[in-house]
């Protein structure tokens, strides 16, 4: 039974600004802000421990236009909050260049998914979560446009060396309809790896189920925020 359970609120980047798509719909976006080191700022007063970061530029094109916000909010949270940054982390150099702006944690998805082993040459210089993304138990690739072949819980077993896996039900992403609590818990009984959830938060009740699990260790949430269905503090305060 897990005793640590965290929060990371989440920042989209497109265009230097905060952004959500939904269901990974390049097509389908909100704009919910032009400072996202202003944002990041906001959640390290309210106490966070993580900010998740997704650079949806790099995660469609492969070139970090994003990286000066990133380092901004790395130096927000620097000494306060920890940063993990997905979206286009595709190489060894992609790494380095996020660890060299001060992130805690990259998060790699499809370029893992190709090739399992560049994890573990990663997570020689910095912590990797694998986003497992997957449509009814099978993993996505390619910005969501792609079937990886692969069930969810076989490939927990090709990444010995990840941190964590970000675990992504596209159906669920941005829709507020809640978490596949259930499939999440399948998951993490499957992997000594800590599960963190992302998509369908709606309310504080979900991170609370989330939590009560004892065997997921942390989730992702950001509609819900930008919604105005809680504050940042007001999840931290709920969940202690």
């Amino acid at each position: 039974m897990n005793t640590s359970f965290d929060l990371y609120p989440a920042i989209d980047l497109r265009g230097g600004r905060v952004v959500r798509l939904t269901q990974g719909n390049y097509d389908d976006e909100t704009v919910y802000g032009d400072d996202p080191v202003e944002i990041a700022r906001e959640f390290v007063e309210a106490g966070v421990s993580w900010i998740h970061v997704v650079d949806l530029d790099a995660a469609k094109s492969g070139v970090g236009t994003n990286r000066d916000v990133i380092g901004g909010i790395a130096r927000i949270a620097d000494g306060v909050a920890r940063v993990q940054v997905g979206g286009g982390v595709r190489s060894l150099d992609d790494a380095c260049e996020l660890a060299d702006l001060g992130v805690s944690r990259v998060v790699m998805g499809s370029a893992a998914l190709a090739a399992p082993e560049l994890v573990s040459e990663v997570a020689r210089v910095v912590p990797v979560a694998v986003g497992l993304d997957h449509r009814g138990g099978e993993v996505s690739v390619n910005g969501w446009t792609k079937s990886g072949g692969r069930r969810v819980e076989e490939s927990v077993a090709l990444f010995p060396d990840a941190a964590a896996f970000v675990v992504t039900d596209i159906s669920r992403d941005g829709m507020l309809q809640g978490p596949d609590v259930e499939g999440l818990v399948a998951l993490a009984n499957v992997t000594n790896i800590p599960v963190i959830a992302s998509g369908g938060v709606a309310s504080v009740d979900d991170l609370i189920a989330l939590r009560n699990t004892g065997v997921i260790t942390g989730v992702i949430t950001g509609k819900a925020i930008y919604e105005g269905r809680f504050t940042v503090r007001e999840a931290l305060g709920a969940l202690r």
